[in-house]
């Protein structure tokens, strides 16, 4: 006993110093990449993937051929008022159809087939009185991400309307119907004469979160293999007898059985495998059986659920047995505070700053959130994000075989071995 009340290491100014820089930059860290990624989407916004669709048939005006649709999408197209924030997609319905199924456009604008029909037949409905406005159709793609469903639904709406003032514009100037010659309230409807209206370009189900579910379901396997790897890395220790266990009041020790680095990271990763099994079986258990999650293919959910915890979990073990101690700060980093803001869930890709989009192209998050959707939302395509999913699993897991055992083996090689804890009290020597 040393006589030194335990109080007094508050004294002591490495101990301020070095949690405080650690502590410090921790905070730092997650809020330069949770607020500094979602502090202005709409200025970063970059290339945002929108469905340009004309499906007007055209009609015959005064003799001639007139599409007023193709005029529509080639100005949109062409117009300098999204810049380079808007990627114009032009294509055709069946088209447009199967990428809001796969999750690769976050809306599009529809030309109807009646389109210039419509719209001509107004300067002598105007008259009649009996005007039947021709529409332009918004959908929306909340299965993509509502916030990137959101910023490509008010570019759309905004490009409608100003093609609307246009195709106006072009009505009231046409040579035997100037505008002199309608009545004032003519000239007012045709001034604008599409209305804008808004549907969702791939329904999903109510208990789909509004697109959110497939992003919470893969944060929550992500979560599963870093905080279990935590559990697991400690207690491989405590069986091994390096570490002491804590039971409340308890604090228990095994018997010390010598073991490598590589042997130990070699039976931490087998206890995850074996685990994995459980608790991918529990998360999906608890998220569509307790909560009422909509989910099919649940078999394949169910093999893509326990490969993501079984190969975060390896991961965050890699870490754990590379950098000891601060290694559970790198994962967090890692798996948590990178990931999130760059998983393609919350604010799309094309909205983040250049830095996060790098981030985004390896975070793990990203990759399995992409899969999570496919199955979830878009019948398990494979071009949805489901084979990437897969693929970046596998890399995942080989860069982690290869860092972790590459790097403990030199540990070993070293002979940096591990201290084993001291399994009895120091004995007092007996006085002469």
């Amino acid at each position: 006993m040393s006589g030194i009340h335990p109080f007094r290491v508050l004294r002591a100014k490495p101990l301020w110093i070095a949690n405080g820089v650690i502590t410090g930059v921790l905070a730092l860290l997650f809020t330069v990449f949770y607020v500094g990624a979602n502090i202005d989407p709409v200025d970063h916004m970059r290339n945002l993937p929108v469905g340009l669709v004309n499906a007007d048939k055209g009609a015959t005006v005064g003799g001639k051929q007139v599409n007023l649709g193709a005029r529509i999408t080639e100005s949109i197209k062409k117009s300098a008022a999204t810049g380079d924030k808007i990627d114009w997609k032009v294509m055709d319905e069946k088209e447009m159809n199967e990428e809001l199924g796969k999750g690769k456009l976050y809306g599009a604008l529809v030309v109807p087939a009646d389109f210039t029909s419509a719209t001509t037949a107004l300067t002598s409905a105007a008259t009649t009185g009996a005007p039947t406005r021709p529409t332009l159709t918004v959908l929306t793609n909340q299965s993509a991400g509502s916030v990137g469903s959101s910023l490509a639904r008010t570019a759309t709406t905004q490009a409608a309307e100003s093609a609307s003032l246009q195709v106006g514009k072009e009505l009231t100037s046409q040579g035997g119907t100037g505008e002199a010659k309608l009545p004032a309230a003519a000239r007012v409807l045709l001034a604008d004469p599409a209305a804008v209206t808004v549907e969702d370009g791939h329904p999903l189900d109510s208990h789909s979160g509004l697109g959110l579910t497939a992003f919470y379901y893969a944060l929550v396997l992500v979560v599963c293999g870093m905080l279990s790897a935590n559990v697991i890395s400690g207690q491989v220790d405590h069986a091994l007898g390096y570490t002491h266990n804590d039971m409340g009041p308890l604090r228990l020790h095994r018997p010390l059985i010598r073991a490598t680095r590589v042997q130990t990271l070699a039976i931490a990763a087998t206890l995850m495998a074996g685990l994995s099994l459980l608790m991918g079986s529990l998360v999906m258990a608890g998220a569509v059986g307790l909560m009422g999650m909509h989910a099919a293919h649940l078999p394949l959910l169910w093999l893509y659920s326990v490969c993501t915890i079984a190969v975060s979990g390896i991961g965050a073990l890699t870490l754990l047995a590379v950098f000891g101690t601060p290694g559970m700060l790198v994962v967090t980093l890692v798996f948590i505070g990178m990931a999130v803001p760059t998983a393609n869930a919350t604010t799309p890709i094309q909205a983040l700053p250049g830095f996060y989009r790098f981030l985004a192209e390896f975070e793990p998050l990203r990759q399995i959130t992409g899969g999570i959707r496919s199955i979830l939302y878009y019948d398990a395509q494979a071009d949805a994000g489901l084979t990437r999913g897969w693929v970046m699993m596998a890399v995942g897991l080989a860069a982690a075989a290869l860092f972790g055992f590459g790097v403990t083996g030199w540990y070993d090689r070293k002979g940096l071995h591990r201290i084993p804890a001291e399994t009895e009290p120091e004995k007092t020597a007996a006085p002469a």
